[in-house]
């Protein structure tokens, strides 16, 4: 059973209007199990250090279903692809869930498309299985964007919100000096 980071368990989380955007890239909203993890446990453990901006949020249920009966939803797809990647601009951070025998492509690149744009990009792979080459927590490509970032794949969302946590002590601390001299 994962580790859930409630507010009694965690005296030291980051004050609210310290909390930088982060997105949140995953596959988690395409079922049922998943959309129960990422709302109760995964988004409320990242929320303690970071404001999670939630891509699963920004097109309701409703707007698909009417894309669909309009025969739209190829435009309402574009649409989507076009906010995620404005949330991705608005954000400071991204954590990319890498579950899976192969990672989720869309998760993927979205990750790419931070990394690219200097973005400090996490990963949790908290799975058992063996996937990418040899050496590699998932694939090379995908080690380097996060490596090249400035971020780290970990193996527990606990060990992840400590990553965010350090990178977010960091800032404060850089932002603390500022204007000191």
């Amino acid at each position: 059973m994962p580790t859930r980071i409630t507010p009694s368990s965690d005296p030291v989380a980051t004050s609210p209007r310290h909390r930088p955007r982060c997105y949140i890239a995953s596959p988690l909203g395409f079922n049922e199990a998943g959309r129960h993890y990422y709302q109760a446990v995964f988004l409320p453990a990242l929320a303690h250090v970071v404001t999670p901006v939630d891509p699963w949020s920004l097109t309701p249920t409703r707007e698909i279903d009417e894309a669909r009966e309009a025969g739209k939803l190829g435009e309402l797809v574009l649409d989507m692809g076009r906010r995620n990647t404005a949330a991705i601009r608005s954000s400071s951070l991204l954590v990319a869930w890498l579950d899976g025998q192969e990672p989720d492509s869309g998760t993927v690149a979205e990750l790419g498309y931070a990394a690219a744009l200097g973005m400090p990009c996490f990963g949790l792979r908290s799975d058992l299985r063996q996937t990418g080459e040899e050496g590699a927590t998932v694939n090379l490509q995908v080690e380097a964007f996060v490596a090249d970032s400035g971020g780290r794949i970990v193996a527990s969302l606990e060990a992840l919100v400590v990553e965010l946590r350090l990178v977010v002590d960091d800032v404060l601390a850089a932002s603390d000096g500022v204007g000191d001299q």
